[in-house]
């Protein structure tokens, strides 16, 4: 019997209607002027907003780390979700939401911007995917040794 094309590794593919996928990046953004805000529980506050976010829209987050000065998401995300609109989404309302409970933020930063307008976008495959989450791990770790 020939090998089963739709079988990468067991609970790696998702299904819809009519398609078979398995889309999951790497997602990175900055604080505006990458000054280091998102501390002091504010950290606690942004992965708990995401993931609400996550529930609201409908993609899955699969691993998250909230740095002083940049975010790391690895997502999965169905194939109707283009990633420009996700990251649009995410970081709009989580600048809304974060400067509605902590307006002081707004004074920290210049112009009333909580991100920097740029982000990174990689896709993960199987094979990078324990890359992916390693480095994420890394960056806590990384960030101490700064300090």
């Amino acid at each position: 019997m020939g090998k089963d094309i739709f079988t990468i590794r067991e609970n790696t593919l998702s299904y819809g209607r009519g398609y078979v996928y398995s889309l999951q990046y790497h997602l990175v953004w900055c604080t505006k002027y990458r000054k280091k805000v998102l501390t002091d529980g504010l950290d606690t506050e942004c992965k708990e907003m995401l993931q609400k976010l996550a529930e609201e829209y409908h993609f899955q987050i699969l691993a998250m780390e909230v740095m002083p000065d940049h975010i790391h998401l690895l997502v999965d995300c169905k194939p109707q979700f283009f990633i420009s609109d996700m990251i649009k989404i995410m970081k709009g309302n989580l600048a809304r939401q974060m400067f509605l409970v902590h307006p002081e933020l707004k004074q920290k930063l210049w112009g009333g911007h909580l991100w920097n307008p740029s982000y990174c976008a990689v896709t993960v495959s199987d094979r990078s995917r324990e890359q992916v989450l390693a480095y994420m791990e890394g960056q806590k770790e990384k960030e101490k040794r700064r300090n």
